[in-house]
């Protein structure tokens, strides 16, 4: 009787309406996470801050997860308490934090008492970066813990069914918003005359994010019922010493320092990729946005391909090798051409190539995850490595800020910045995740993980 229990994400129109309500949560939170990246030079102008403040606010949304080990807390939390309830909280908090940072960068905490008392401290940072900074850290907790509850949201509906080209598809539509908001945000904040603006629509949108998810809540809410109807196994409990297992595999810490090395020559390159475009080509914020926008579609338009062909044939410990050859390359055009050379073309170019790589890379990564780690702990494994990430996507845009300036000294104008060090910063990042690749195919071909091998299970 139990065996002719029909669930949920058996059927193809619930489970993939269940991936678009989990992915418009992410849509919305990368569209807050970079809405300040094309307006480094217009803060700069209108609030007073330097490469060093603007490098320690879009790090700060990791410092939390690093150092309070938050990120760590929301995988314990995530596989203890479940799929929705985290889904919830994450967008709450991610609401919270927002709402302050939009506060701080808006006109009216100019000239306010709280401006008057920040300003009095720590005076080589600017009050409304201070502010945006604890805002940024709170919001940071939210969208790394939706981060993992997203993915292993995505796991429960569609293990041992298109598991790679979901994933894919969700980090394509989460994707659509770095590409919305690089062409909206320059445009809003010009128009309006206030780098608030676009903040404050991001806010918004994050606001009907918390509506999509708690439509989700219910159906998440059926399917377990069903799968307790169904007589389907339950996980063997969590417990919190599973995470040990994490640290003492080699294999699994291979995948984490793969992630960091990768991501930290994604996202910190992304705050300054609009600066280092209008410094490099002489080209308006508006324009230098519109040209790194292309960055976010091509790799949307190519991750569920290559989830597909993942999800079929394979391959996946080869993608993350040509993935980390081609964001270096990628980050050599920006470091090594010579300005005679560099036109909008080779900067189209490049960006294409980059798009590329950031699609072969996640595509890969995220579905080989649960072949290493067994389910019941599989949000903590997502955690760990979201939280070594964390580490480099923390450190390196104060790392770039700082040596950015440092390479620049007596350089007034943010549009005359030289952005040569920090390109071959970021390039050193894919080398030594290259190596890294290399190294994990071959812990796979000798211990049969399986990451060369299709999604699909075949009947």
């Amino acid at each position: 009787m139990n065996k002719t229990v029909i669930l949920l994400r058996d059927k193809a129109v619930v489970r993939w309406s269940m991936l678009v309500l989990l992915s418009l949560m992410m849509f919305f939170a990368y569209m807050f996470v970079d809405v300040l990246s094309p307006l480094k030079s217009m803060l700069e102008t209108t609030r007073g801050w330097t490469s060093e403040n603007f490098g320690t606010v879009t790090g700060a949304e990791y410092f939390l997860n690093v150092f309070v080990l938050f990120l760590i807390f929301a995988g314990i939390i995530l596989d203890k308490m479940g799929v929705r309830f985290t889904a919830i909280l994450s967008a709450l908090v991610m609401i919270a934090g927002a709402s302050l940072k939009y506060y701080a960068v808006s006109n009216a905490f100019i000239g306010s008492g709280i401006e008057t008392w920040l300003n009095s401290w720590w005076v080589s940072l600017p009050g409304s970066a201070k502010l945006a900074s604890l805002g940024f850290m709170i919001f940071g907790c939210g969208v790394e813990m939706a981060g993992v509850t997203v993915s292993k949201g995505i796991v429960k509906w569609f293990k041992g069914k298109e598991l790679a080209l979901a994933m894919g598809l969700e980090m394509a539509i989460a994707r659509l918003g770095v590409f919305a908001v690089f062409r909206i945000s320059p445009r809003i904040a010009e128009r309006i005359g206030n780098v608030g603006a676009p903040v404050l629509l991001c806010l918004v949108f994050l606001i009907i994010g918390l509506l999509v998810v708690s439509i989700y809540f219910f159906y998440d809410k059926k399917l377990e019922k069903q799968m307790g109807d169904s007589g389907e196994e339950p996980e063997e409990e969590f417990k919190v010493s599973d995470i040990g297992k994490l640290f003492s595999s080699k294999t699994f810490l291979i995948v984490a320092g793969l992630c960091v090395l990768y991501y930290s020559a994604i996202f910190p390159f992304q705050k300054f990729a609009a600066n280092m475009l209008e410094c490099r080509l002489g080209i308006s914020a508006t324009a230098a946005s519109d040209i790194f926008s292309l960055f976010p579609l091509g790799a949307m338009v190519l991750t569920p391909l290559l989830g597909a062909f993942l999800d079929n044939k394979g391959k996946g410990a080869t993608m993350l090798i040509i993935g980390a050859v081609l964001m270096c390359c990628c980050h050599l055009v920006f470091a090594l051409v010579p300005e005679a050379y560099f036109t909008p073309f080779i900067a189209y170019a490049a960006i294409v190539v980059l798009g590329i790589s950031f699609s072969l890379v996640p595509a890969a990564l995220w579905p080989s995850v649960p072949k290493l780690v067994e389910n019941r702990y599989l949000g903590s494994a997502y955690s760990v490595i979201f939280w070594i990430q964390n580490m480099g996507l923390w450190a390196f845009p104060l790392i770039i800020g700082n040596v950015l300036a440092k390479t620049n000294e007596g350089v007034a104008n943010p549009l005359d910045y030289d952005y040569t060090v920090p390109m071959l910063i970021f390039a050193s990042l894919g080398v030594l995740a290259f190596f890294l690749g290399f190294w994990l195919k071959a812990e796979d071909r000798k211990k049969g993980y399986g990451l060369e091998l299709p999604n699909i299970k075949k009947k």
